[in-house]
């Protein structure tokens, strides 16, 4: 049985259709030495499609179909290792999906791909998932079991839940934005905003202070400065915007402070990210920002900058990052697409995982 330290890193392929598999391919054929003892669990056929593309009038990296995960750490720099998932989708393998389009066959192995890929992790098999993007519109094409899902959260936690043998409800988890400036993490994920506005509840938000708090100390190596954000302008301005802050927000906030959280707030949203924000070695006020919705938080990871953001899943029972950003169908296929994000979600996915190393 192999040492965690010495288990490979699994990248999903992503959504064929879009710049998952070019933006693999980047980061091999750039970042040999962050993209050492990684693979993608995907298809062949796909990656040297995608390989072509990349490279251009240049000569395409080779992609080598791995027997053995274990052979993965005898690959030559600069050559793309591929773990071929098998898949419901017959019609997919050995026919790429066509570029640009929506694709429910594409949808379907790419879900295929990320369920390989976390019962490998589930299995200790290997140190942690990478998830390139996939198309939620695709993956709800794809039908039963995938159409029950919104995207990658929802379908890991699932069945990372089924593996623990627990009802998900039993398995929360968050996700958490992250780039060189900020940490955000969300109380709600992929809902409607009638449906955000609904799920800001005490018992919502005090689990999500603790999620945070337990897996970011995990990552720093300290109590994390958790801000919260108020959910009305100006945090509701003492109830005349709004009493969130002050019935359900605050309560939960001196809850959490109760059990030795270092969590304040709720601060106003559109000044708490700008206090938390790292810049020029200067450390921002808070570790971390708790948005109370999607969009709340991702608007102000995103402006600063798409191609370093990293999302994260705080909660599993397993290692798992993504790029912050799309399938991108628009320029799939051109090689335009930046791998900067995927590498550093690839960066972060190691640091994890030898910090798991490390407690274990």
């Amino acid at each position: 049985m192999p040492t965690p330290s010495s288990l490979p890193i699994a990248i999903t392929q992503g959504d064929a259709a879009g710049i998952g598999p070019e933006i693999i391919v980047k980061a091999f054929c750039d970042h040999s030495d962050v993209m050492r003892g990684c693979f993608v669990a995907g298809d062949v056929a796909t990656l040297r499609r995608a390989t072509g593309i990349v490279s251009g009038a240049s000569l395409p990296l080779p992609v080598a179909e791995l027997a053995h995960l274990s052979t993965v750490w005898t690959c030559p720099p600069r050559c793309v290792p591929v773990w071929q998932v098998q898949s419901s989708a017959t019609a997919y393998v050995n026919v790429p999906a066509p570029l640009g389009c929506l694709s429910a066959h594409a949808g379907r192995f790419a879900g295929d791909c990320v369920v390989w890929a976390t019962q490998a992790a589930l299995q200790g098999e290997v140190a942690a998932i990478v998830t390139a993007p996939l198309n939620k519109a695709a993956l709800a094409l794809a039908g039963e079991p995938y159409c029950a899902f919104h995207g990658h959260t929802e379908l890991l936690q699932a069945l990372a839940a089924a593996h623990l043998k627990l009802p998900v409800s039993q398995l929360p988890v968050r996700m958490m934005l992250v780039n060189d400036e900020l940490r955000v993490v969300l109380l709600s994920i992929h809902l409607s905003l009638h449906e955000a506005l609904a799920s800001v509840t005490f018992d919502n938000l005090l689990q999500t202070i603790l999620i945070t708090h337990q897996s970011l100390r995990a990552l720093i190596g300290h109590d994390p400065r958790i801000g919260v954000a108020g959910l009305n302008p100006h945090a509701g301005e003492n109830g005349l915007f709004g009493s969130e802050e002050t019935d359900i927000i605050a309560p939960a906030i001196e809850a959490a402070r109760q059990r030795g959280v270092r969590v304040s707030g709720p601060f106003a949203p559109d000044t708490v990210f700008m206090r938390a924000r790292s810049k020029n070695s200067n450390p921002g006020e808070f570790d971390v920002v708790l948005a109370m919705y999607h969009d709340q938080g991702l608007i102000p990871i995103k402006y600063l900058g798409v191609e370093k953001g990293v999302n994260m899943t705080l909660g599993l029972p397993l290692v798992r990052t993504s790029p912050d950003h799309g399938t991108a169908f628009d320029i799939a296929g051109t090689g335009l697409a930046d791998a900067s994000s995927l590498v550093e979600a690839i960066r972060m996915a190691r640091v994890f995982s030898n910090m798991s190393l490390q407690r274990n």
